[in-house]
């Protein structure tokens, strides 16, 4: 949920009056860079470049990130790691903007607010038509109360004001950056004369994997000796971690799948004889919630729906399993319904559902519809009645109309009227917005169209499962002091043991772990051969062994062996290659030395550094097009 809608889930009017103020305080400056909290104490996290970053400032904007993403499973790790991420980004280049002298005017700031790519347009949007009500944000602007509520103020302008300006001067750094880029002329020619240039070469191809791995050796010394002739490449700047984990499985058992589907079995007669579907799926609870209305099978989207869509009246199907949960469907209802509906309606407005905002009473807009409905009925113009009563923004302005729209795209009871209803049909429907005075227009493609309930249980690890796992996981934990034991352990139970390298400090997820702030914690505050308590993630419980401090500077052999082993036994390869194989100065006694034919490759091009049934072979073709160089050197 964003900043705005919080708010306004407290008092709509707020809004207006602290979005304004904060804009105000920008625009009577006479051009705006960027702002800080005014919450802030002295105690310094760090300094980036010579500027201090403070915790409670650092602390205001997590719980201001909080409290708009926590609603969408964010947790407290991610959005930390995120906002740490975005105030050290934050600092360098706001210290690059200060020495280009690029700021924000008033006017542009407007604009931005205002504009197409304005921050404010989830809270200004017609959810029916898509549509940014640039007036109404405007007019929300002009609203100005005066408010004592400083937090809210400071989170608007955290929220809103200083991203938009902190966007507004990176598309102007950005923008100078791409327009610095220059290529004379003389390369860009050179550069299409190379990729259109073709060669043609001979050549004698003896592939590494003619010699067995086992007959080259890798030792540490040959890794380190790569390293440093490779310095730039394989030099760290920050410390990193390596880590071994075994898994203790927590996800669901075959016995707690079939206790899913027994329950499933067990609830399928009372579910057959259910008159009201939705008060007995609201009873007895599902995961699929009842969507009281029609679907035509094209617009289904549920598992099995070919099969679903054959049921009869009353019918059954299942249980089947979609997804994480086991479901039982049943047909409720079969019409043959349009494919699209064209209608033209009046709003009469009592509330925002999302917000909770109360227009006007239910009876006061009720007694308002019924007098419109009469005055149609008496022979009023639609039009002239829509245009000075609807407030629904999205049609108000077309007369009403909505041209041919999907099932499902309204609410329930405006869809099943629009679709339900035949041609020419006009009343008065209640929905959670207010009173429609509705009139359909237009309706094609006339299908079967179905009303299904599914009663869907979550397929859940038990209290036994999870308890199995998770002391098992302990046990391993007791019992394994060091990495000897560790390995020990883990050999006995046949447990895959899963390294991870390269962790650094402000790593928010580990490989196919995902996200687990708590393990990167833990292995940076341990030392190597601690064995981590056991840590649950998603449906496992992870034990971790910390196996190695990795100190800036040049990797050492053990960092630098999964990406340097091949490379280097492909060198000695090649020298042994060199030394034992080819013999002679000419292809014909190349070929004759290494039993290999002399090979011929056609058009081969600069730009693509391919030859056919060898691979991509960079040096090789740069040499086709260097008349200077011998093959043999390639």
């Amino acid at each position: 949920m964003s900043v705005i809608q919080s708010i306004r889930d407290k008092g709509a009017w707020i809004v207006f009056v602290i979005i304004a103020l904060a804009l105000i305080a920008f625009i009577l400056q006479d051009g705006v860079k960027r702002g800080g909290t005014a919450f802030s104490v002295n105690d310094v996290i760090t300094e980036v470049n010579g500027e201090k970053l403070e915790r409670g400032a650092f602390e205001d904007k997590i719980k201001m990130q909080e409290s708009m993403y926590a609603g969408q499973g964010a947790n407290r790790d991610q959005i930390a790691a995120a906002v740490w991420n975005q105030e050290v980004e934050s600092i360098i280049l706001n210290q690059e903007f200060d020495k280009l002298g690029l700021t924000v005017s008033a006017k542009e700031l407007n604009d931005v607010l205002f504009g197409e790519n304005s921050p404010l347009r989830q809270e200004f949007t017609d959810p029916k038509t898509g549509v940014f009500r640039v007036d109404d944000a405007k007019k929300a602007f002009a609203q100005l109360k005066k408010s004592t509520n400083p937090e809210q103020i400071n989170m608007v302008n955290n929220g809103y004001i200083i991203p938009t300006i902190q966007n507004t001067l990176r598309n102007k750094y950005q923008s100078l950056l791409v327009q610095s880029v220059y290529i004379p002329k003389w390369l860009v020619a050179k550069q299409e004369a190379d990729n259109n240039a073709i060669a043609s070469i001979d050549y004698v191809y003896y592939p590494y994997i003619s010699v067995a791995d086992s007959l080259v050796k890798v030792s540490d010394e040959d890794i380190n000796a790569y390293v440093k002739q490779h310095a730039v490449e394989f030099k760290k700047k920050d410390e990193t971690r390596n880590i071994s984990y075994v898994l203790f499985n927590a996800a669901p058992s075959s016995a707690d799948s079939n206790a899913v589907l027994s329950q499933l079995v067990a609830l399928e007669n009372d579910f057959r004889q259910a008159p009201d579907a939705a008060a007995y799926l609201a009873k007895v609870g599902t995961e699929l919630p009842f969507y009281n209305s029609y679907f035509s099978a094209t617009k289904m989207q549920m598992a099995l729906k070919d099969s679903i869509t054959k049921l009869p009246l009353g019918g059954m199907f299942g249980p089947y399993q979609d997804g994480n949960s086991y479901v039982l469907a049943k047909m409720v209802g079969i019409k043959n319904w349009p494919d699209s509906a064209k209608v033209r309606h009046i709003l009469i407005n009592t509330g925002n559902p999302q917000t909770g905002q109360m227009v006007r009473t239910d009876s006061a807009a009720k007694k308002l519809v019924d007098s419109i409905a009469l005055a149609i009925k008496s022979g009023a113009d639609f039009n002239a009645l829509c245009a000075q009563y609807s407030e629904d923004a999205g049609s108000k302005d077309k007369g009403g109309v909505y041209d041919f729209f999907p099932q499902g795209q309204m609410v329930v009871p405006f869809n099943d009227f629009s679709f339900d209803k035949p041609v020419g049909s006009k009343d008065v429907v209640k929905t959670d917005f207010g009173y429609h005075y509705i009139e359909v227009l237009g309706q094609k493609d006339f299908k079967p169209a179905y009303k299904v309930a599914y009663l869907a249980k979550p397929l859940v690890a038990s209290n036994e499962t999870i308890s199995e796992a998770s002391t098992a996981a302990a046990q391993f934990t007791v019992s394994s002091k060091n990495a000897k034991q560790f390995n020990e352990n883990a050999l006995k139970q046949n447990k895959v043991v899963f390294p991870v390298s390269d962790l650094k400090a402000n790593d928010n997820s580990i490989n196919t772990l995902g996200e687990n702030r708590q393990l990167v914690r833990w292995a940076f505050e341990k030392s190597v051969g601690d064995v981590s308590e056991p840590v649950e993630i998603g449906d496992k419980y992870v034990v971790a062994l910390l196996t190695a401090v990795n100190k800036p500077g040049l990797m050492s052999a053990t960092e630098a062996r999964p990406q340097v082993e091949g490379m280097v036994r492909n060198e000695k390869k090649a020298k042994l290659i060199i030394d034992t194989k080819i013999k002679g100065n000419s292809l014909e006694e190349i070929s004759a030395s290494t039993k290999s034919p002399v090979l011929h490759a056609d058009s081969l091009v600069f730009a693509a550094a391919f030859i056919a049934g060898v691979g991509s072979e960079p040096k090789v073709v740069g040499a086709a097009f260097n008349k200077s160089l011998v093959a043999r050197c390639c």
